[in-house]
């Protein structure tokens, strides 16, 4: 999907291919289809952060004597900023499987052309 398959190489990180190299699904659905894969991102990063709560809360404890929360903002901060290009790429494939479901017979069943791509008002933000 990714046209490189490191996502911490930053100037690369969401490049993405006009369509898929093995099955030729065409990644790029409509204009701005995947300003939708926010809302994905952000329940993951949310539920990210609920989990290194839990997390904290157990091994290390709350306190209302000293400064652990703030101790946990910060790795928790740094944590999320390190997941990032992992997370907007999951985030995209995730929206792309909700709408585009798969066919078990993709090899004999080619892709539907797009309906909705219109190249010219494609980089027009």
């Amino acid at each position: 999907m990714f046209q490189d398959s490191n996502p911490w190489h930053l100037k690369n990180t969401m490049k993405m291919n006009k369509e898929c190299p093995i099955c030729n699904q065409p990644l790029d659905i409509e204009v701005g289809f995947y300003f939708g894969a926010s809302y994905v991102a952000y329940a993951l990063t949310v539920a990210l952060s609920v989990a290194t709560f839990v997390a904290w809360w157990v091994l290390v404890g709350f306190s209302l004597y000293d400064n652990r929360i703030f101790y946990w903002l910060a790795l928790n901060a740094v944590l999320l900023v390190v997941a990032q290009p992992y997370l907007m790429r999951v985030s995209r494939t995730g929206w792309l499987a909700f709408f585009v479901k798969y066919d078990k017979n993709w090899r004999s069943n080619p892709p539907q052309p797009l309906e909705r791509t219109n190249k010219d008002q494609e980089n027009n933000w």
